[in-house]
C-alpha cells in the first residue's frame, strides 16, 4: 500500500493529473486504516499504567482524527487547484505517464480484490467444517460464532471497499485514456478529482462520527441499552437497575458499569447474581470489561428512611 501510494502520488505528480493524484489521498484513507489496525493490535498488547489505568487504547482514536485531518488538508489544496483549472485551463498533462500510472493503480487493486474474495472464501470453507473437539455449550458457541461472523464480515466490507477503489480506478483510466489520446478534453481531470473528493468524504466521515462517539462516550451503534436492561432483569433476584453506563474504550472495546439491587431478602445470593450479570455483559453481549454493584433492597431502604428521618427533625 505505502509503494503503491508513493507510486500513483509521484505519479501523478509528474504527469501534472490532479485525479490521479486523489486517487492516491484515496488510497492513503486505506493505508490510515492499516496502520490504525496495527497500532489497536500494538497498544491491546501494552499494561495499563498508574495514570492511564484504562491503558493507551484510545491513541487509536487520536492517530484517527489526525489521519483524517491530513487527508482533508490535501484534499483542500487538491480541490483548491482543481478549481483553478476549472476557471483557467492554463495546464498541460503528460498523457502517457498519465495512462500508466492509472494502469498501475487498477492492476493494484484487482490484486487486492483477488486476495480479499479468495481470503473470504477460504474463511468461509474453514468454518464450514468446525473441529469435533469445539465445545457445544450455549455461551461459548455463541461468542466462538460471533467472532467468526464479525471475522467474516471484515473481509467481506474490505472486498467492497477494494472494488469501490477499483471502480474509482478505472474511472481515472477512462480519464487518462480520453486525456491521452483527446488532448482538448484535459477538463476531465479536474472533473475527476470532483468526483473522487467527495468519494473519499463518504469514506472518512463515517470514521469521524466513529470516533466522536468514543470521545463522547456514547453507545456503540451495535448495541441497545434498552435491551441490555431488558436482558439484565430477567436474571433472578433481581429488582431494578438503578445504573447502566456503556462506551468505548476504543472501537470494538466496550466498557460497561451496571448498579443493581436485588429483591427483599436475596442478599445472601448476591455473589450468583454477579457472576450471570457478568456472564450476559461479557459473552451475551461482547464487552470488553464491566463492573456489576450490588445493593441490598433493603438496605437501601432503611438508609432513605434514616436519611427522612435526619431531615425532618
Amino acid at each position: 500500500y505505502v509503494l503503491t501510494f508513493l507510486t500513483l502520488f509521484s505519479g501523478g505528480y509528474v504527469a501534472n493529473s490532479l485525479a490521479i493524484m486523489t486517487d492516491a489521498l484515496h488510497m492513503l484513507t486505506d493505508l490510515s486504516g492499516i496502520i490504525l489496525t496495527l497500532l489497536a493490535l500494538w497498544l491491546s498488547a501494552k499494561s495499563p499504567t498508574k495514570r492511564f489505568t484504562f491503558g493507551f487504547h484510545r491513541l487509536e482514536v487520536l492517530s484517527a482524527i489526525i489521519s483524517v485531518l491530513l487527508v482533508y488538508i490535501l484534499m483542500a489544496f487538491l480541490l483548491y487547484e482543481a478549481v483553478q483549472r476549472t476557471i483557467h485551463m492554463d495546464y498541460e498533462i503528460n498523457g502517457d505517464i498519465m495512462l500508466i500510472t492509472a494502469a498501475v493503480g487498477v492492476a493494484v487493486n484487482l490484486i487486492m480484490g483477488f486476495l480479499l474474495n479468495q481470503s473470504g472464501h477460504l474463511h468461509s470453507h474453514a468454518h464450514a467444517h468446525p473441529h469435533s473437539h469445539v465445545p457445544q455449550s450455549n455461551s461459548p458457541n455463541t461468542a466462538h460464532s460471533s467472532s467468526h461472523g464479525h471475522s467474516s464480515l471484515a473481509v467481506r466490507a474490505a472486498f467492497v471497499h477494494a472494488l469501490g477503489d477499483l471502480v474509482q480506478s478505472i474511472g481515472v483510466l477512462v480519464a487518462a485514456y480520453i486525456i491521452r489520446f483527446k488532448p482538448e478534453y484535459k477538463i476531465a481531470d479536474p472533473i475527476c478529482t470532483y468526483v473522487f473528493s467527495i468519494l473519499v468524504v463518504l469514506t472518512t466521515v463515517r470514521i469521524l462520527c466513529d470516533t466522536g462517539v468514543i470521545i463522547l462516550e456514547g453507545v456503540p451503534r451495535h448495541l441497545n441499552v434498552d435491551r441490555i436492561k431488558e436482558d439484565l432483569m430477567k436474571i433472578e433476584d433481581v429488582y431494578s437497575i438503578e445504573d447502566l453506563n456503556v462506551w468505548s474504550l476504543t472501537a470494538g472495546k466496550t466498557t460497561a458499569i451496571v448498579h443493581l439491587q436485588l429483591v427483599p431478602g436475596s442478599s445472601s445470593k448476591w455473589e450468583e447474581v454477579q457472576s450471570k450479570a457478568r456472564q450476559l455483559l461479557l459473552n451475551t453481549f461482547g464487552m470488553y470489561k464491566c463492573s456489576v454493584q450490588l445493593q441490598s433492597y433493603r438496605q437501601e431502604m432503611s438508609k432513605t428512611c434514616a436519611s427522612c428521618q435526619s431531615s425532618s427533625a
